[in-house]
């Protein structure tokens, strides 16, 4: 911490007041600044008004609408009372305030500011190409028989594009706006309370979780019940409601356009920022973590907000949203096809799933509760065993509000026991949600023998530890993919023999049984939302308690808590990629649907024996290699620029090292914030062209050739390689990543010679490896799985 000639020169916070106030003039949203300039009773009329439309619509579309709503409206304001709860905690003393904590909000709301003005004005570009693709396109019979026609559906996909696009950011802001104000008070509670600053942690993270998981259902029961009401669904000579979940795909790909730049940008931005600040302060320098007088400290913990928080909300929206459009699509087609009398129950199941979500997550964060206990955390006040008991308690409320869901919506005459499967399906979903949980933290938690082995391979030097961090990583692929194997294979096989078959008497559950096995795995997605945003919280929590010098046994807790934090960021990682495994499976069998109306032909399978539809796939499986090596590089890259000014201020100022003369961290915010932003365009726009070039070339293909389909198999295939490569891929990122950070938190214990031993700096350097793994590509992948299939539902005429 600090020597004995640094205390004689004065107290700390003397010195403290030498370090520069980056506070600049604080900046409020224009959406905010033109609702609080509206007169407070008009802005109530306008409120009633807006809710009195939506609930209008939702009585004319079906009272199960009405419920989804009230349950999101409910959330939000839960969500509201949390925030207060929050906001009414202290902010501690102002050497905490003023120059910390206010520096990190200015810094993130600054970048995400910038970065969304970027992801705006591409999202407006792809929606007129969408908007031109969509004027020139075929339709389908369903469309013709109910007079849809081009300029309408063209219209319909371009706004929830754009609704999409922007609920996506929104979920992102809120999750960022969240920690920036929550960091601070998790470190004052820490001084008195190691169970408060847990409760405040979890508290904040539960805010932004319900208000991301119900915008993502509200937005999507709102643009159903428009288009219900606007289209005049299921009245003579219109559109079949089987048919409308369709026009909603436009909104899964708005989702996904957004969150794939904020995590590319928000990923880079963070993992850049950490790398520069570790190889020169901790290992050149040899100054502790987050220590004050790093220049890169600021731009690091900023990079927590935007890396973490906002991209991790922005990609559980998109998670949740293409989850439950492909179920609805998935509902409608079984339900056409078994000729069900009411289908509303089927197409709507989803939605209603997900607001049961809100209400029993809400359960599980209240369950976690403050004691007036102060100081270090005992053995008992372990805060993964805490958090773990909420989140059986969630499991066990979801498990029964699945049941019921399942018997009042997808009971049916004709198969009497189908809801039976289905809701054995739903458990399979929520089974494999806790085993992949599990197995994550199995790899990447130090308590358990993977972290420990590579943390001993430390100690004999720094390319052991880079070896038995990548052969763990490789390993960690092992158990995950047999558990969705298993998931995938047993979902389909009870949605089979349910009982409910077409009218040449086939079966046809199974894909809606999967559909219903993945809304069980993502049935609890807002607690396990909460349970990430905790970790950058907790981190940044102990970077201010760092930065401020508050006392060792502060900085105990918070290290505590931001070791947990890691682990349940890797746990939440390993979630959606298995939510995204199933996800895109299903997305999979939409796209083929979708193909079989617009072609008018029966396209049921893929054969990769077809040398062009094989070529299909191995581009698939590049460009998840190709697109995971750019977003590593842009890391690299931005790395070095901050590397290199960190050097040269400790060069050109020696006395920040005494506390005598200023960090520049504004400097260092700058770099980063303009290197992510340029570095994200290159491998999301690798990411969004690939699918529409090897589409349209190969149709063009299959035209001279006489093989009119080519074109949308060849995709098939691109599709389906790509999000096997994909989900391997971001298993062996995120965990290697998650281990390699911890067995650096392990060793930082006292373990292998604890801080500032040979163990450790060959620690620092697997976590320096392991930051752009686990932080940028591995959760782009995510993002980019889901994506694929949105842009190929979206983009399927001209592949035709």
């Amino acid at each position: 911490m600090m020597d004995s000639a640094d205390m004689e020169s004065g107290s700390y916070h003397d010195r403290l007041r030498t370090f520069p106030n980056m506070r600049a003039k604080p900046y409020t949203p224009l959406v905010f600044r033109i609702l609080l300039g509206i007169n407070v009773r008009v802005l109530f009329l306008l409120l009633l008004l807006s809710f009195g439309a939506i609930f209008y619509m939702g009585a004319k579309t079906s009272p199960i609408i009405v419920l989804v709503i009230s349950i999101c409206i409910l959330s939000f304001f839960v969500a509201i009372y949390l925030m207060k709860w929050v906001l009414a905690k202290d902010e501690g003393p102002p050497e905490m305030v003023q120059v910390i904590a206010d520096a990190i909000r200015d810094g993130a709301e600054g970048f995400i500011r910038t970065q969304y003005g970027t992801i705006s004005k591409m999202a407006m570009l792809l929606a007129l190409v969408i908007l031109c693709i969509y004027l020139f396109r075929s339709t389908t019979p369903q469309q013709e028989a109910s007079g849809v026609g081009r300029t309408t559906t063209a219209y319909i996909t371009v706004a929830s594009f754009l609704l999409g696009a922007l609920c996506s950011g929104f979920a992102g802001y809120v999750g960022m706006w969240v920690s920036v104000r929550a960091n601070v008070r998790v470190s004052s509670a820490a001084r008195r309370s190691s169970r408060e600053a847990l409760q405040i942690a979890t508290r904040a993270g539960g805010l932004s979780a319900l208000i991301v998981v119900g915008m993502a259902v509200i937005g999507i029961a709102v643009l159903y019940a428009t288009f219900y009401v606007w289209l005049g669904v299921d009245t003579p000579g219109s559109m079949k409601v089987t048919d409308l979940p369709l026009l909603l795909v436009g909104y899964g790909f708005g989702a996904s356009f957004v969150a794939l730049f904020a995590q590319l940008g928000g990923g880079i931005y963070t993992k850049a920022a950490d790398v520069g600040a570790d190889l020169v302060g901790k290992v050149e320098q040899g100054i502790p973590e987050d220590d004050p007088r790093n220049p890169a400290v600021i731009a690091d913990l900023v990079g927590d907000n935007v890396g973490d928080c906002a991209a991790r909300g922005a990609d559980l929206f998109e998670s949740i949203a293409a989850e439950i459009i492909s179920a609805m699509i998935l509902g409608g087609t079984m339900a056409q096809r078994c000729k069900i009398e009411d289908p509303s129950g089927f197409i709507l199941f989803p939605l209603v799933v997900h607001s049961f979500d809100l209400v029993v997550s809400s359960v599980g964060i209240f369950s976690i509760r403050g004691t007036r206990e102060s100081g270090v955390l005992s053995p008992i006040e372990d805060p993964m065993a805490i958090l773990q008991k909420g989140y059986s308690v969630t499991i066990v409320l979801a498990v029964l509000a699945f049941g019921l869901s399942t018997r009042w919506l997808l009971y049916v005459e004709q198969a009497p026991s189908a809801w039976f499967n289905f809701a054995l399906c739903g458990l399979i979903g929520i089974i494999t949600a806790y085993i992949f949980v599990w197995i994550t933290k199995y790899y990447t938690d130090y308590k358990h023998e993977p972290v420990r082995t590579l943390a001993l391979s430390s100690s004999t030097g720094h390319g052991t530890n880079i070896i038995a961090g990548v052969s763990l990583g490789l390993e960690s692929t092992g158990l995950p993919v047999l558990v969705i194997s298993a998931a995938i294979v047993s979902a389909y096989w009870l949605g089979q023999t349910a009982g409910l078959i077409d009218e040449t008497g086939n079966p046809t559950g199974g894909l809606f049984g999967t559909a219903v096995a993945t809304m069980g795995m993502l049935s609890t997605a807002a607690y396990i939302l909460t349970m990430d945003m905790f970790g950058p919280i907790a981190d940044n929590a102990g970077g201010i308690v760092e930065m401020s010098q508050q006392p060792e046994s502060v900085r105990e807790i918070t290290d505590v808590l931001d070791a947990v934090g890691n682990t349940t960021k890797a746990t939440t990682k390993g979630f959606a990629i298995g939510s995204a495994a199933l996800a895109s499976f299903l997305l999979f069998s939409a796209y083929m649907d979708e193909v079989s109306s617009f072609s008018r032909e029966p396209f049921k399978q893929v054969d990769i024996a077809i040398p062009e539809v094989f070529v299909g796939g191995l581009l698939g499986a590049m460009l998840i290699f190709v697109f995971s090596a750019w977003a590593c590089a842009a890391v690299g890259r931005t790395a070095q620029e901050v590397v290199n000014e960190v050097r040269r201020q400790f060069i050109e100022r020696p006395g920040i090292m005494d506390y005598k003369e200023k960090p520049d961290y504004a400097r260092c915010v700058a770099i980063v914030a303009s290197a992510s932003l340029r570095e994200m365009i290159k491998p999301g726009a690798l990411a969004i062209i690939s699918p529409i070039v090897v589409g349209f070339a190969f149709r063009i293909l299959g035209y001279y050739t006489g093989q009119p389909l080519l074109g949308a198999k060849v995709v098939a295939a691109f599709l389906m390689f790509a999000t096997v490569s994909g989900i391997l891929m971001a298993l062996f990122l995120n965990t290697a990543g998650g281990a390699w950070d911890n067995a650096k938190k392990y060793i930082e214990t006292g373990a292998l010679g604890g801080k500032g031993s040979d163990a450790h700096k060959a620690a620092i350097t697997g976590d320096t490896v392991g930051d752009p793994f686990k932080d940028t590509a591995g959760p782009s992948l995510h993002v980019l799985i889901k994506m694929l299939s949105t842009i190929t539902l979206v983009m399927a005429p001209i592949f035709l």
